[in-house]
């Protein structure tokens, strides 16, 4: 069992979303998890599977993704520190395939641990349930997503997401992220064609927005990506948003405040 690392990640998730406090720091440190590493484009979670423990991302990108649709539909995109599966400690059945969009680090932490300190903390238990609304919350806005918005719009805001809630966690603070997808996982995310994510890259490059390159995604105008989106990050209920989304204070360098937490037990 190993606790450091991914106490660290879950932390991370969890204070920018909600206030830490030394007790609950305690508890997370004694999480106890097992972890592995995969491979790009791995079934870390099949349609059927009944599960008795969540996955923990600590590096790379997962997601739910329907294969038994030809187009092989991508309805979310996982960064660090979420547990995209949180759901299966009141109902394990597995629905969706949970598959990895690059090489990635998972935790797996039982069932029983998420029970455990929602019992032991209430404010534990309220930051699950946020996780859980906010998971839901997102999955809303991606019907907006694939619903309301032109093909621009949609690549621009599902990279605004990433972005937002890789910075909340302390990462892409340069607005340079590792690509989560090759185009054809970025059109299955956007149900859009192959041809049609490549078309919009180009017309994002062409414009100085972005600069995409086989394993990186530097956003050079973030402001601009921001206003093609109509992003507002509300839904994600992020701590110190306000901070994402105010170009006219911040700029394009603004740097997501991400609330300060301190282990008490390493």
């Amino acid at each position: 069992m190993q606790t450091g690392f991914a106490f660290s990640r879950f932390a991370d998730r969890l204070a920018s979303i909600v206030e830490l406090s030394p007790g609950d720091l305690e508890l997370l440190a004694n999480m106890p998890s097992s972890i592995c590493h995969y491979g790009s484009c791995h079934h870390v979670l099949k349609k059927g599977d009944h599960p008795n423990h969540c996955c923990l991302l600590l590096q790379g990108y997962l997601c739910w993704q329907d294969v038994d649709n030809h187009h092989g539909q991508i309805t979310s995109i996982h960064v660090p520190g979420d547990v995209p599966d949180l759901y299966t400690v009141h109902d394990p059945r597995i629905d969706f395939d949970l598959v990895t969009l690059r090489p990635a680090v998972v935790a797996s932490v039982p069932h029983r641990f998420f029970r455990e300190i929602s019992a032991l903390s209430p404010s534990m238990s309220r930051a699950l349930l946020f996780l859980l609304l906010t998971d839901a919350a997102a999955s809303r806005d991606c019907i907006i997503n694939l619903g309301s918005r032109d093909a621009l719009a949609r690549v621009a805001h599902l990279l605004c997401e990433v972005t937002a809630r890789l910075r909340a966690v302390g990462l892409a603070r340069d607005f340079r992220i590792p690509s989560p997808f090759m185009q054809s996982g970025l059109a299955a995310a956007c149900g859009i064609s192959a041809i049609h994510a490549n078309r919009v890259i180009r017309e994002l490059r062409r414009a100085n927005i972005l600069q995409w390159q086989s394993k990186t995604i530097t956003i050079t105008n973030w402001n601009e990506l921001v206003r093609l989106a109509e992003f507002a990050p509300d839904y994600l209920r992020l701590r110190g948003q306000e901070s994402i989304i105010d170009p006219l204070i911040h700029g394009h360098n603004a740097t997501l405040t991400r609330p300060s937490w301190r282990p008490m037990i390493v």
